[in-house]
Parts: C-alpha cells; sequence; structure tokens
C-alpha cells in the first residue's frame, strides 16, 4: 500500500517511481500496489489543502523558540487513511489484517514506536530476515530496479539544511513552492497576531524566511537523506 498524501505533497520523484516502475513491475508478478488517498469529512484531501485552505498546522513547522510544534500528518495522513482502507476491506477486531512494516536493521527502533491498531497486527519482515537499507538496495537491484527515492513531502519541516540546499539547487521551482506554502501560513499567523512559524529551524531562530536561510548547494558528493528527526512511523510504504 502507498498512501499518498497529496500529488501538491508528495516528492515527484516518488510519485514517479510509484507510478512508472512500482505499480508496473508488481501488477507483472501479480503483486498489486494500492495507491489510497487520505480523506476527510468524506472528501479526499491532501497535506497541502489542509494547511493552506484548511488553515491546519498538521506538520511539524518550527516555533519561535526553535523547537518543532506538534504535528498530526503521519497519524492523520498515513496511519489512520492505511486504516480505513483496511477496515473497507473487511479488517475487524475479531478478524485483524496482518500489516507489514518495511523497517529495516538500521532503523530498528522505529519498530518500537506505536502499537498494533484496532484491526491490524504489525509485522517487520526485514526485522526477521536481519536486513538493512544496503541489503534491500541490493535485492533491489538484482530485481533489475533502480533504487527508489527516499519518500518525504518535498516541503517537510524535518529536512536536514542539505536536503533543502539541494532542493533549491535541483528542483527552483519546486522550492519556490515551499516558500510559498510557509509564506501562506505565515501570512495567516500576522493577520490574526499569532506566532510565527517556519520550515527550518534556522529560520525560526533568526526569524527569516525559507529562502533566506537557505543557500544552494554545491556539487553533491553523497547521497543525502532526511533529517535524524525525520517521520518515523513506517508508514510510508506498508
Amino acid at each position: 500500500m502507498f498512501s499518498n498524501v497529496g500529488d501538491d505533497a508528495e516528492h515527484p520523484t516518488t510519485l514517479r517511481y510509484v507510478r512508472e516502475i512500482a505499480i508496473p513491475y508488481a501488477a507483472a508478478h501479480g503483486f498489486p500496489v494500492h495507491e489510497i488517498h487520505p480523506v476527510r469529512n468524506g472528501e479526499r484531501t491532501t497535506i497541502v489543502r489542509e494547511i493552506v485552505e484548511k488553515e491546519r498546522d498538521i506538520i511539524p513547522f518550527f516555533g519561535e523558540a526553535g523547537n518543532p510544534l506538534s504535528r498530526s500528518c503521519t497519524a492523520d495522513f498515513k496511519i489512520k487513511t492505511i486504516h480505513r482502507w483496511l477496515k473497507e476491506q473487511g479488517a475487524t477486531k475479531s478478524e485483524k489484517a496482518t500489516v507489514l512494516l518495511g523497517i529495516s536493521t538500521d532503523e530498528i527502533e522505529r519498530a518500537g514506536r506505536g502499537k498494533d491498531g484496532a484491526v491490524e497486527i504489525r509485522e517487520y519482515p526485514l526485522l526477521t530476515l536481519g536486513m538493512n537499507r544496503t541489503d534491500c538496495e541490493r535485492v533491489i537491484r538484482e530485481g533489475g530496479l533502480p533504487v527508489p527515492p527516499k519518500s518525504s513531502c518535498f516541503f517537510c519541516p524535518f529536512h536536514s539544511e542539505l536536503v533543502w540546499q539541494e532542493l533549491r539547487r535541483d528542483d527552483p521551482a519546486l522550492f519556490q513552492r515551499a516558500q510559498e506554502i510557509e509564506d501562506a501560513v505565515q501570512a495567516r499567523k500576522a493577520s490574526r497576531g499569532h506566532r510565527q512559524v517556519f520550515l527550518t529551524r534556522k529560520g525560526s531562530q533568526t526569524g527569516q524566511r525559507l529562502s533566506d536561510v537557505i543557500a544552494t548547494a554545491g556539487e553533491m558528493l553523497f547521497q543525502s537523506e532526511i533529517g535524524a528527526d525525520g517521520c518515523d512511523s513506517g508508514f510510508c510504504w506498508t
């Protein structure tokens, strides 16, 4: 299952991989990929829509003190979305679905967070097989597939500074869209006399916008990844 938090929120490279590589490959091997979508008040929605139009601060913006604020994006757009889909497929408290989470040995601490849901039982096949991230990449390559990009919203406040810099270098239009999201939220806060929020810790500490605190990255030497405080539910791919 792939819980798509919105074509306006997921990184485009993730969506391309899912639709152009993962889904066709799985279908050819008789193993369907289900792309599911969050629903609010009976209507399909996205993280960006909830932030900008519905004025919900659901991602971990940084407050003026430099600390990430509370978030509900993973719970609302991943866990609850999958939970709803499982119930629609017939999962119940007495007949629970088995949910396999792709957490590898080098992130084993993520497996201890959360608990079984009302209609699902969690299992961790990669841990059972003793597979780390490198093992997973090897298996993917041996299957004749490119290794997928890391999955996250392109405007996630948990990005490391280097990820932000690379986004500005490699996809300036997407970086600008992240700036527009930050601007929209900050304008709303200012109009109501509320404390400001920021997409970066450095921005919260200096009172500056994303574009003012993030420089363009130089040539890439190593693959970067989401910051140490990144999304930890394991529900990006289930």
